[in-house]
């Protein structure tokens, strides 16, 4: 199968490309010009330039490809960049839908997140909900994935509280700690999209992607502690009335790493039943600690 990808140099796209590309596939990757070298490298994948927000484009480089993986996403908003969740969400979405349509390519999968929904707290959810309202009026043959938080080698939430938890004496925390999510090994989530591309059974579905186990916040920096030979972490709680202003306040600054929008899905949590997703593909979604202690040990 010839598989049209977008976002396929970044974490969990240069993951995917390599399990389609083991899988018999062939990639053509949608990227920057110049930046072609971060894609995975093998004779089976082509990078290919073109504007992420002209259908007309894209449907052109969508010649003999059998089916599109649309992953592009942003976790934080850059607007004077003009990078921001409506633009890359919803008007990305809108072009690589309509150039899929306009090149006859029907099978369409695309990453969504886990918390989206109708009358979402944030901008984030709102927008991914939008993104996913326009695929549900297509007329392609789609799939829908929402993964709680994503991680392995490469990552960049597990790798940065490592980073903290080998810097500092004492890790803060913003609140008690006690919001949950379900980590899913990246590994695992990509499975499931190569998989899903030979299972038609999976056509107009939506599928919430998990680890075996709702971890609070304080566990999840507990096993990274774990898995660094750590005996403990110790925890700097702060409280949340102190916090959200600091974060209003820094947020506007790249370096500073949390928005309020983040900030916001944090406290949500980010829970899944991994189970239906589990069985639809045949998974045995891995652990948290053996799985990091792979990467961070």
């Amino acid at each position: 199968m010839r598989v049209f990808v977008t976002g396929g140099t970044g974490f969990v796209g240069s993951c995917l490309i390599r399990h389609l590309v083991e899988a018999g596939n062939e990639v053509v990757a949608l990227c920057r010009a110049g930046s072609e070298a971060k894609l995975p490298a093998s004779e089976n994948v082509e990078g290919v330039a073109a504007d992420l927000f002209d259908a007309n484009e894209i449907a052109g480089r969508l010649d003999g490809c059998d089916a599109v993986i649309h992953l592009v996403g942003i976790i934080r908003e850059f607007p004077g960049k003009g990078v921001t969740f409506q633009r890359l969400h919803v008007e990305a979405t809108r072009a690589v839908v309509a150039a899929a349509q306009q090149a006859g390519v029907k099978r369409y999968l695309q990453m969504s997140a886990n918390g989206t929904r109708p009358g979402a707290t944030t901008p984030y959810h709102r927008t991914k909900w939008e993104a996913e309202e326009i695929l549900r009026g297509s007329s392609l043959d789609w799939t829908i994935f929402r993964p709680s938080l994503i991680f392995g080698p490469g990552d960049q939430f597990v790798t940065m509280l490592a980073d903290l938890i080998r810097k500092l004496p004492v890790v803060p925390v913003i609140g008690d700690g006690n919001y949950r999510m379900s980590p899913v090994l990246v590994d695992d989530v990509v499975r499931s999209f190569v998989s899903a591309l030979q299972r038609p059974e999976t056509v107009g579905e939506t599928y919430h992607c998990g680890g075996p186990q709702a971890l609070s916040y304080n566990e999840v920096l507990d096993l990274i502690g774990r898995a660094m030979g750590r005996e403990r972490v110790p925890k700097l709680h702060h409280p949340l009335l102190l916090m959200k202003p600091v974060v209003a306040m820094l947020e506007s600054i790249p370096q500073f790493p949390l928005t309020r929008t983040q900030l916001t899905m944090l406290l949500e949590g980010n829970e899944v039943d991994p189970a239906p997703w589990a069985a639809a593909f045949d998974l045995d979604p891995q652990p948290f600690l053996p799985a990091i202690e792979n990467y961070l040990s």
